[in-house]
């Protein structure tokens, strides 16, 4: 990826969920949706602070996490870049369970604005449809 992968990356500020976790989720769907792929560079943590006005510790321990999971490994004069996968593509369980977060943050709003499920699934199925 070229080095404008920083501004791919964007954050919630007013968001529960912390902004390193925000990243680590973030470069798990790009891996698994495939906008990165085995040996893609990733940007270097002080570019991804610098575009995203965040502490440069919070993107590396965004980093750190997905490289202790396996996800991203540490190159010697190339910093972080994707870690070969034993397989090209995750599975379907695997994809979807990534959208869990957004899902329940939306089902959240939805109960908040006490609309029934029936309206709720009939607009998400409306947006699935649309052309992206």
């Amino acid at each position: 990826m070229s080095t404008h992968t920083a501004q791919l990356f964007s954050i919630v500020t007013g968001s529960s969920e912390p902004i390193y976790r925000q990243l680590v989720e973030q470069v798990r769907r790009f891996v698994l949706g495939g906008q990165l792929a085995a040996g893609d560079e990733l940007p270097s943590v002080r570019e991804v602070a610098s575009t995203l006005a965040v502490n440069p510790m919070t993107v590396s321990k965004a980093y750190s996490l997905l490289e202790a999971e396996g996800l991203l490994a540490r190159r010697r004069g190339l910093g972080m870049v994707v870690a070969e996968q034993p397989s090209a593509t995750a599975s379907s369980p695997d994809r979807a369970e990534l959208l869990r977060p957004t899902l329940e943050r939306a089902a959240r709003e939805a109960r908040e604005l006490e609309l029934d499920h029936a309206t709720v699934l009939a607009l998400f199925t409306h947006i699935l449809k649309e052309p992206s």
